[in-house]
């Protein structure tokens, strides 16, 4: 070939090229899928795997699985509601996320918050949206007590034990002989009335059913999502595992880990920083403003069972208690709540802590535009910058988010145990 055909095939070849690059955004493979840039993938990276539960050293039941067991049948026990028409299960079913589909939570009556999924929810580093419980085993007493929900008295389910041979039975094969408290056996007998001693053993016995609810909840954990998978290959460069995401969702997980910014609030292994933030979410008409986690910091200070009193099985000088220890409230909490994990997002709407949005694309939408909103209460975080999403990005990052689905729970858990 001469050098003239030469340099000809050189410039449309480069031609070609620009062409080419041209109709192949940057960033992005042959086929649309994203390449991503080393900083990207230690993002990526960061975010899985899920791993096991962390310790709770406050429970020392956590991880005994005769604890486990007794939770999963106490879960599923309507017995433990005040009217024996109601169980944990009927606002956190397995078939809906373990959460119940419902706007706001349904139980005796019709609550003011939504039902929080439980699925990773031993990951959390503060139960409920606003935080009023800082340990698993103090949170799941709380919706037994409430005349919202179950409707049960702390009196009330000392007495359904002490009356009901196989739950005293399974109770103490693991906690052993139930704390005596003669007044509290009394059906009578308020609680404000009870002598102190008897508070006292009654708290306790409540504490063990606590820690034996959070023992089997912290089996409610995610298994390896779409997500996890496409991780896991672009570690291990292996294009198999790759193709798990589809060319959408790696596209919403470039905009998720980018320009979107949700990782600054849906960070970690379980997409959730653990703290609180006031999206700027409007009043909805005739609703009253939400505190939110102002008046959840006054709550689990004020909680016997929380992880500085004299039910938790933490030493007193354990560093795990010192969100607890140091915790003080502030004007700036006020409509704040809890980031939400993303694991299972897909199945655990409808979305945010009154349930105003049914799919994530109006989540996204709400994110989108922050700024033509006037919060209800407090002010809208900074962090929260109009994000002007196209409406083919917003259904990327929704593809993505559903790639974070890892399928039902195993069958096992979802029933009593035999």
């Amino acid at each position: 070939m001469s050098l003239g055909l030469q340099a000809k095939a050189l410039t449309t070849t480069l031609l070609l090229g620009l062409l080419l690059s041209a109709c192949q955004p940057p960033g992005q493979n042959a086929d649309g899928s994203a390449t991503f840039l080393p900083a990207e993938r230690e993002l990526i990276f960061s975010l899985t795997p899920l791993g096991e539960p962390p310790p709770n050293p406050s429970n020392r039941y956590a991880d005994k699985a005769d604890a486990a067991r007794l939770g999963q049948q106490l879960f599923y026990d309507a017995r433990l509601s005040g009217k024996g028409n109601l169980s944990c299960a009927s606002c956190h079913n397995p078939a809906l996320g373990w959460s119940d589909g419902r706007p706001k939570a349904v139980g005796i009556s019709t609550g003011t918050r939504n039902s929080p999924t439980l699925w990773n929810v031993s990951h959390q580093r503060w139960l409920f949206w606003d935080g009023r419980a800082d340990s698993l085993w103090a949170q799941s007493i709380q919706p037994l007590e409430s005349p919202l929900e179950m409707g049960a008295t702390r009196t009330g389910l000392y007495q359904t034990f002490q009356r009901e041979a196989d739950l005293k039975q399974a109770y103490q094969k693991v906690f052993g002989p139930m704390p005596v408290s003669r007044s509290a056996i009394n059906q009578s007998t308020d609680w404000k009335s009870l002598p102190e001693a008897d508070k006292v053993a009654v708290n306790r016995f409540v504490s063990h059913l606590g820690k034996a609810f959070e023992a089997f909840e912290r089996k409610l954990v995610s298994g390896e999502s779409d997500f996890d998978r496409f991780a896991r290959g672009l570690r291990d460069n292996d294009p198999k595992l790759q193709k798990a995401m589809s060319v959408d969702a790696q596209l919403g997980l470039r905009l998720f880990i980018g320009r979107a910014q949700c990782v600054l609030c849906h960070s970690g292994p379980n997409f959730s920083d653990g703290e609180f933030h006031n999206l700027g979410l409007p009043a909805i008409p005739g609703v009253a403003a939400d505190e939110g986690r102002h008046a959840g910091i006054q709550a689990v200070l004020a909680d016997p069972l929380n992880s500085l009193g004299r039910f938790s099985d933490a030493d007193p000088d354990d560093t795990w208690a010192d969100k607890l220890r140091y915790l003080s409230q502030h004007n700036s909490n006020r409509g704040e709540f809890r980031t939400p994990t993303l694991r299972e997002v897909e199945h655990s709407g409808p979305y945010m802590h009154d349930g105003r949005f049914s799919n994530l694309e109006q989540v996204i939408a709400f994110y989108n535009t922050p700024e033509v909103h006037t919060p209800a209460l407090g002010r809208r975080e900074d962090t929260l910058q109009p994000l002007r999403l196209s409406a083919e990005e917003i259904k990327q990052l929704s593809a993505f988010l559903k790639s974070l689905s890892s399928g039902p729970p195993a069958v096992a858990l979802t029933k009593p145990p035999a």
